[in-house]
């Protein structure tokens, strides 16, 4: 069922909801899950805001351009209602995003107007527990011309050795090191509103068991593919392998269609862009 919104609901009430209900989350893959179909119409977009995002990802700035993974920031509160529902089998804190798979049909101005849809997908059993798939859609009139599929896991099994899939392709030539600095996840998470605290500060971050903050997986994706480039037309995958601890300093590395962001010899993020056009 479809459900239209009157406007982009508040993600901080949904964080602390979905926070509480955790403790009597059970996640199993054959759970039921909600089926509405969350539909915001009528969406212009924040320019101040829009402009913090495209500074903190190293998006260029100052043209009608919309970024790739833009999308992505206007949908999540809708993700988050979804998430944090008590009918939502997963429970939100511990959730991790795993990847991202984006198809963009044409370039998208920041000035347009347009039409968000979010609804879950289905579950699917992971060899760590439990993964949902949550499905964004962005339409200009009728025409769906930006789509999403991200996976998030809950994780409730230990994992058995070998059971991590290797990749056993040579690393990507570097391109570029960076320096990232321990405020990366406050900036982003001002710009784009996810203000989950293992991203924000140390202290928060080691209640969840990381010795610092970690960046955010969506904006180590960002930072890539702003580096990066794609076509018009395009298709984007992304897997989100390991935590990027702030601060930090990692390699971004690419090769033709394909990108990966390291730390040493661990890679932190690997990604594909492919062209759409014949």
């Amino acid at each position: 069922m479809s459900v239209v919104l009157p406007a982009s609901p508040a993600l901080a009430p949904l964080l602390a909801r979905g926070a509480l209900l955790s403790p009597f989350k059970h996640p199993r893959p054959d759970a039921d899950f909600p089926r509405d179909r969350l539909v915001l119409r009528g969406l212009r977009i924040d320019l101040a805001r829009l402009a913090a995002y495209e500074r903190v990802c190293g998006f260029a700035t100052g043209d009608d351009a919309l970024p790739l993974t833009y999308p992505h920031v206007l949908g999540f509160p809708l993700a988050m209602r979804l998430m944090s529902d008590r009918g939502f089998p997963l429970p939100l804190l511990g959730l991790v995003h795993t990847s991202i798979e984006i198809t963009r049909r044409r370039s998208l101005t920041a000035t347009g107007e347009y039409e968000l849809a979010v609804h879950v997908g289905g579950l699917e059993p992971h060899r760590r527990g439990t993964e949902a798939s949550v499905i964004t859609e962005m339409r200009s009139g009728q025409d769906v011309v930006w789509e999403s599929r991200s996976t998030y896991l809950a994780r409730h099994r230990t994992q058995q050795k070998g059971e991590t899939p290797k990749d056993d392709r040579p690393p990507l030539p570097a391109v570029a090191e960076w320096r990232l600095a321990g405020d990366v996840g406050r900036r982003y998470g001002a710009a784009s509103g996810d203000r989950n605290p293992i991203h924000l500060h140390p202290l928060t971050a080691r209640l969840f068991g990381f010795p610092r903050a970690i960046a955010h997986g969506m904006w180590t994706a960002a930072r890539c593919l702003a580096a990066h480039g794609a076509p018009e037309r395009t298709r984007v995958q992304a897997q989100f392998r390991a935590p990027v601890l702030l601060p930090g300093t990692v390699t971004y590395a690419a090769e033709g269609g394909r990108f990966e962001l390291r730390g040493g010899e661990r890679v932190h993020v690997s990604g594909v862009v492919e062209d759409l056009v014949p």
